[in-house]
């Protein structure tokens, strides 16, 4: 078994990135939510016996569910992982739980299967995110303290990288079928297929170096009871380290900013800007290629000038985005020009914040053998922020009827995490 801090075991364990990040780009992001526009597009669908007039209020449902079912269960699973010792078979789990749901999005064809698409976009989101909180929860197990910062900037550089190689790929057989003597819905189904294979094929290379129970616990046949009290362990202990207490509240607050401009940023350029669907396309490839780079930029920053600063510096640059969307306007001209340098200097943080805060997280962790039960916490304070994001972006819309309002008011949360972060006391790895 390799050692924590072996280059081999970190770039494993950094492979996983690469394996799952097709999913939030090619599926969350790109090529699903285009293609289920298009299937159901005017059109009423039935689900659950009841006529829908806006499938994709339906689609936003469903993922919101998907939310809600890894933010309740995630916890519970996470104690039962780390009192059993079998983090890795949960991840095994629900990677297999994800990919195949993806690959079942094939057979969504028509709106008369539209049942299928929104069944396996929940399994696929609860797989995804559920495999994640026991990814996250191996950081520290892989690697020193003094690696965190650079592990978890490859991961993301990796996913960043596979996830944009797949994505042209899937747009080239999309944009001309043709040549491949398939129609251009058949080309989108097919990727669907292509992104399950490439996430639980590339998987298998962190499984085989990822160890499994390293601590050896044997546990007792009633694990599920005692999963419960190693949850409530961790959770009294959560509340007695003041810096983890504080960092979790500013983590959530840049959440709902940083997760609510992803998961809006292409309808904010389709509907305020009036931008077509191929601008959006190479904004987010532009975003994904951008983040790359800052992911490694700011892994060298934080190493210099430590986590906390690091961390201030991409949130100051997200409230600048939030401005300068807030000043877009679709009768300016050369609006997508503006768009796709809005899109770069978003990919510059986007990376860099995501990879920063779940090293610094790892950091700020007490002695402990209860990685994914902890990590489970920081997965469920994103989840619930992007719920609130959401909603606050929606309620906003729906009384301003403007979306630049909508953005701007994440500047506030933006804000409100750079003051508690500053309230951090330093540490021997944070500072």
């Amino acid at each position: 078994m390799l050692k924590i801090g072996d280059k081999k075991l970190i770039n494993a364990w950094a492979f996983y990135d690469w394996a799952n990040s097709v999913y939030s780009l090619v599926i969350s992001t790109a090529v699903f939510p285009l293609y289920y526009t298009a299937v159901t597009k005017d059109k009423t669908v039935q689900f659950l016996g009841m006529d829908w007039d806006h499938p994709d209020a339906l689609y936003s449902y469903a993922l919101s569910f998907s939310f809600l079912v890894v933010a309740f269960m995630s916890p519970i699973l996470s104690g039962i992982a780390d009192y059993t010792g079998s983090k890795k078979k949960f991840m095994k789990f629900f990677c297999a739980l994800g990919s195949i749901s993806v690959m079942s999005l094939y057979f969504f064809d028509s709106v008369d299967t539209v049942w299928i698409g929104i069944v396996f976009t929940m399994f696929a989101s609860i797989g995804f995110w559920s495999s994640i909180v026991f990814y996250n929860a191996y950081l520290p197990e892989v690697a020193e303290p003094e690696q965190q910062d650079r592990a978890s900037a490859k991961g993301f550089i990796f996913g960043y990288a596979g996830s944009v190689i797949l994505l042209i790929i899937n747009l080239i057989m999309i944009q001309m079928p043709e040549i491949f003597g398939i129609t251009s819905a058949m080309a989108s189904r097919i990727s669907f297929v292509m992104v399950g294979l490439w996430w639980i094929g590339f998987a298998q290379i962190t499984f085989r170096r990822l160890p499994n129970d390293i601590y050896n616990r044997k546990p007792e046949k009633d694990y599920i009871w005692k999963g419960f009290k190693e949850l409530k362990k961790v959770w009294n202990e959560l509340r007695n380290y003041s810096n983890l207490k504080r960092f979790l509240i500013a983590f959530f607050l840049l959440s709902i900013g940083v997760q609510t401009i992803i998961l809006m940023a292409a309808i904010f350029g389709s509907s305020e800007l009036g931008l077509p669907a191929m601008n959006l396309i190479i904004t987010i490839i532009l975003v994904q290629i951008v983040a790359i780079f800052g992911a490694a930029i700011f892994s060298r920053i934080s190493e210099k000038y430590g986590n906390i600063k690091a961390i201030k510096i991409t949130i100051l640059t997200w409230m600048l985005v939030c401005l300068a969307a807030f000043m877009l306007d679709k009768n300016q001209e050369n609006v997508a020009l503006y768009f796709y340098g809005l899109g770069g200097l978003l990919g510059l943080v986007q990376g860099a914040i995501q990879s920063l805060t779940r090293s610094t997280y790892s950091k700020l962790l007490p002695e402990t053998e209860d990685h994914a039960t902890y990590f489970s916490f920081y997965d469920v304070t994103e989840k619930i922020a992007i719920v609130l994001g959401t909603f606050v972006y929606g309620f906003l819309y729906s009384i301003t009827d403007s979306m630049q309002w909508s953005v701007l008011s994440l500047a506030i949360f933006f804000l409100a995490s750079f003051i508690v972060l500053s309230t951090l006391k330093k540490t021997k790895y944070v500072q």
